[in-house]
């Protein structure tokens, strides 16, 4: 009797949390490995909230969600704020309100909508706010309900071998090195993939790196209070802030407990003049007189001082597999910076191109003549559908990163 294939994902971030629930819900077994802690535990929340942009969830991010699990996307759907349009801040402190939806026009098949508290009112397209490190444990919840799959937190891949099918793992608590066989491998391991680099060893691949020159920095504009005491959003909730100035920009999104995240992105050469609290504060007066208020002199601040800058970066990879060993999604693939927003959108559409590309080309999950381990076997299904899957997937790619860039 045949035995389920082994596929081992690297990395358990939103990508690779959502590979593993595909893979393993067409009969795969699945094994996951992240270098890093839980991030459920109190310790790796705490560092997690420095540094992450929250996500605005698109139609094509949402899409691959109800492909791998429907009750789940539901569930998830209840976490979300929509935001179903942008508010751009003048220096002046004048708004000006952009709706995503200007006529109140909606194609079920291309935008995903919110109900307006009139339930005789159209629904209007919107782009949806949810906080990444929530997504993350939300996916990470709903992947180790799922009996064939099982995830190693501080197990970081140390080197591949993928003709032989094999990976070098170091277990970081106890220091120990092992090998795991494996049938097919999935990289999602990030902008700075070990996977990637391992390929480049046996891939004639194309990598282009690209830094630019602004980082960015987290900030958090707390919840007010009303009249009864209540916690209460500072703005409203149901728009993408941006603070436009130039060459830099803040945005702020909303969060369910009514606080905002705020991301301030500018030129490193910028944020290397504030270095005193009296300069950060000057310069956000300047240029930010009506965020400052809100997000609070105190506040801001200790997040400035505190919170870890962070580098953009956009990379651009071809192609994303090796024979039927091996493919990248995600980061992993294709860094691209945020301006756009669909960076992780991108990477769990990845997802849902691959596994309907993979049912396309009749790709068994249990296959006798495939073996763990050494093996000069190929399967030429595996192979038709990453082949298609690199050749398809690659101009879609470029064309988001491009546009990520130009905005």
């Amino acid at each position: 009797m045949s035995t389920p294939r082994k596929v081992v994902v690297v990395g358990a971030g939103p990508v690779g949390c959502l590979a593993a629930m595909a893979f393993a819900k067409q009969g795969w077994e699945v094994e996951v490995f992240e270098g890093r802690p839980d991030i459920r535990l109190p310790s790796s929340k705490a560092a997690n909230q420095q540094r992450s942009i929250n996500l605005a969830m698109s139609h094509r991010g949402i899409a691959a969600l109800e492909a791998v699990d429907p009750g789940l996307t539901q569930r998830f759907m209840d976490t979300v704020i929509p935001m179903r349009g942008r508010m751009i801040h003048s220096p002046k402190g004048d708004l000006d309100s952009q709706l995503y939806d200007k006529d109140g026009q909606v194609d079920i098949l291309s935008t995903v909508t919110f109900k307006l508290s009139d339930p005789g009112t159209l629904a209007l397209q919107c782009i949806n706010s949810i906080d990444r490190g929530l997504l993350n444990e939300v996916l990470l919840q709903a992947a180790t309900a799922i009996g064939n799959i099982s995830i190693f937190f501080n197990h970081k891949v140390m080197a591949a071998d993928f003709n032989e099918k094999r990976i070098t793992i170091r277990n970081s608590e106890s220091g120990e090195d092992f090998s795991v066989d494996f049938d097919f491998c999935v990289g999602a391991d990030g902008s700075y993939s070990v996977i990637r680099r391992q390929m480049m060893r046996v891939v004639r691949m194309d990598y282009q790196q690209e830094y630019i020159k602004h980082e960015y920095i987290e900030l958090k504009m707390p919840a007010g209070i009303d009249a009864d005491g209540k916690a209460t959003f500072l703005l409203d909730p149901n728009h993408l802030h941006i603070w436009p100035r130039h060459s830099f920009m803040l945005i702020a999104l909303p969060n369910k407990d009514k606080t905002f995240t705020c991301t301030l992105f500018a030129p490193t050469s910028d944020l290397d003049r504030l270095n005193t609290p009296e300069d950060i504060l000057t310069w956000f007066k300047l240029h930010f007189p009506d965020a400052l208020p809100m997000i609070g002199e105190n506040n801001l601040v200790d997040d400035f001082t505190h919170n870890p800058r962070s580098p953009l970066i956009c990379t651009k990879t071809k192609p994303y597999h090796f024979k039927d060993r091996v493919i990248i999604l995600g980061d992993a693939a294709h860094s691209m910076v945020p301006f756009y927003g669909q960076g992780l959108n991108c990477g769990l559409e990845d997802v849902r191109i691959l596994m309907t590309l993979l049912l396309q080309e009749g790709v068994k999950p249990r296959a006798p003549s495939i073996k763990v381990g050494p093996t000069n076997d190929i399967d030429p299904d595996l192979v038709r559908a990453l082949d298609r899957y690199s050749d398809t997937r690659y101009e879609d790619l470029i064309a988001i990163c491009d546009l990520a860039m130009d905005n």
